[in-house]
């Protein structure tokens, strides 16, 4: 819910209808499972927001977890609600390198920044014949129509093909990537997922997991299993052949 009390209007400013989630208590509070559940989701909606397409908008602030104290309008408040504040305790410094490391994974890999978006049909997530993109399910298959329209789907893998970025750079020339597999896991659980097979990639590299159950560098191959914990993100990458 809002708390917008202290702007003066009895609570009946800013919008009502919030798409957030107290993660179990209103409030600030003590619990170490409500704090280790509302990092990690920090760090899912960095995550999410680093690799996609397009310009990321960073608020001011999300790099270190401000927060306004559950009031979404303040417009008129100049003091501690709406400043930043630069003290930095271990979780807040954890969370910066966290963002730094994900802002430099961005910068670094030119497929996580394409100036075009992909070529096939919104309603299947970009996917076409020149397989830019690609959508799989927790088992590693691609994706049906079917698989589309499931409710319940709470988990999902996506392909970013490295050597399938069809816009030239400034040169006129082939940009070639290391390519990436992000596994979503939006389930409460954790689930399974299988690697997909080496058609994709024989071997992949971890370089981000938001839980931290998955050592950063470590590798799995084609077809393994990896438990992915609830609530959280990882995101592997595999480097382009040198004669493509």
């Amino acid at each position: 819910e809002k708390h917008n009390e202290a702007n003066g209007e009895d609570n009946n400013d800013g919008e009502s209808h919030n798409r957030s989630w107290n993660c179990g208590v209103e409030g600030p509070t003590d619990d170490p499972e409500v704090l280790q559940l509302r990092g990690r989701q920090h760090r899912n909606f960095l995550t999410t927001l680093f690799i996609s397409q397009g310009v990321p908008m960073l608020a001011h602030g999300d790099e270190l977890g401000r927060t306004q104290q559950g009031n979404n309008n303040v417009y008129c408040q100049d003091n501690e609600l709406s400043w930043v504040d630069w003290e930095l305790d271990k979780e807040r410094t954890e969370l910066l390198a966290f963002t730094q490391r994900l802002i430099t994974l961005r910068n670094e890999h030119p497929v996580l920044r394409r100036r075009r978006f992909f070529a096939g049909a919104a309603q299947h997530g970009g996917e076409s014949e020149l397989e830019e993109i690609g959508w799989l399910t927790p088992d590693g298959a691609r994706m049906r129509d079917e698989d589309w329209n499931a409710t319940y789907a709470r988990s999902i893998m996506v392909f970013l093909n490295g050597q399938a970025i069809p816009e030239p750079d400034e040169r006129g020339e082939r940009i070639v990537d290391d390519s990436f597999l992000v596994l979503l896991n939006a389930d409460a659980a954790s689930t399974d997922f299988t690697i997909p097979p080496p058609s994709y990639a024989k071997t992949w590299t971890a370089v981000i997991d938001t839980d931290g159950t998955i050592e950063v560098g470590a590798s799995r191959a084609a077809g393994a299993t990896l438990t992915v914990a609830g609530r959280s993100v990882i995101v592997l990458s595999t480097m382009a052949p040198e004669d493509v």
